[in-house]
């Protein structure tokens, strides 16, 4: 576990970094903002791109691994759904906070998981990181869009879902990725090389502007409404992903690379939605405060009980 740990370190040292900076004179707090845009829009898609279309996925179980990915969605949905009668009848959350619950619940931080990939595993295991972010964006979204709609009382309709889907430059990247690698002809080299420097700056500059949009002052006083979220999130979604990943017959390396992907806290951009629609945001940024304070402890944990399994 010392190993892992070790090995995970560096990306916390860079979300306290950015948190740190944040708060010194030294960048404009209009600075953020911008970097943010820049990765989602520029720096991120790049990264998914080169990563995906340089990858060698020969050898890999893509299908039953997807098949996990497909039913642990499915389940977690499902399975924090089902709270909301108990958490409504304990008067522990309202409407709008059960929105956010369920988002910090089921999201997850994708540049999170490449980051701790790259230090932690071979190419392989960063290729099927980028990968699952690939194949998980379209489902997801549409789940935290539907339910953040439902429960903020707001309506939605199916021609903003696509839309939202459909320019994400995520999945534009991806798919743009996965065409060229069936294309009977390679990118010219000197572009993928620049898609290879861009993609490395995005790591580091996502993890300091990830650190910056945390709050560890709203951690002084958690409630229901908060640990929930970090319970499903960091405990149940990686035991069941696990689960339903052996079940599939994932075993071996591939096993751990799911298991990265599933213990990796939410992401920030949950929060732009829950604000936009009426959920309730300023929830979902102290859960994303402590779920990524909790995770630098727990991802060593669940890699390190994989990886045990796998030995044994």
């Amino acid at each position: 576990m010392l190993a892992t740990f070790e090995a995970t370190l560096p990306i916390f040292l860079l979300l306290v970094a950015g948190n740190l900076l944040r708060r010194l004179p030294l960048v404009d707090d209009a600075a953020w903002p911008g970097l943010e845009k820049l990765g989602f829009w520029f720096l991120y898609p790049a990264l998914l791109f080169v990563t995906i279309l340089n990858a060698d996925f020969s050898g890999l179980q893509l299908d039953a691994m997807i098949a996990a990915l497909v039913l642990s969605i499915v389940a977690m949905g499902a399975l924090t759904l089902a709270l909301w009668p108990l958490l409504r009848a304990g008067g522990l959350a309202t409407a709008p906070e059960f929105s956010s619950i369920f988002q910090t619940s089921v999201r997850w931080n994708g540049f999170m998981a490449l980051a701790i990939a790259e230090r932690s595993f071979p190419a392989a295991g960063v290729a099927v990181v980028a990968l699952v972010m690939a194949a998980i964006i379209v489902p997801i979204n549409i789940q935290s869009i539907a339910v953040v709609t439902r429960f903020a009382d707001r309506t939605a309709s199916w021609g903003y879902v696509v839309r939202s889907v459909a320019r994400n430059p995520l999945i534009l990247a991806s798919v743009a990725a996965l065409l060229l690698r069936a294309a009977p002809f390679d990118l010219y080299d000197p572009l993928n090389q620049t898609f290879d420097l861009v993609g490395r700056a995005a790591l580091g500059m996502g993890l300091l502007t990830i650190g910056a949009g945390l709050r560890p002052a709203k951690l002084l006083r958690p409630r229901v409404a908060v640990w929930v979220p970090v319970v499903l999130k960091l405990a149940v979604y990686p035991a069941l992903l696990i689960g339903l990943a052996m079940l599939c017959g994932v075993g071996g390396p591939e096993l751990r690379y799911l298991a990265l992907c599933a213990a990796v806290p939410t992401a920030m951009n949950g929060f732009l939605l829950a604000r936009q629609l009426g959920g309730d945001a300023e929830l979902y940024a102290t859960v994303t405060t402590m779920q990524t304070a909790v995770s630098f402890l727990s991802i060593p944990a669940v890699l390190s009980v994989v990886a045990y399994i796998g030995s044994g």
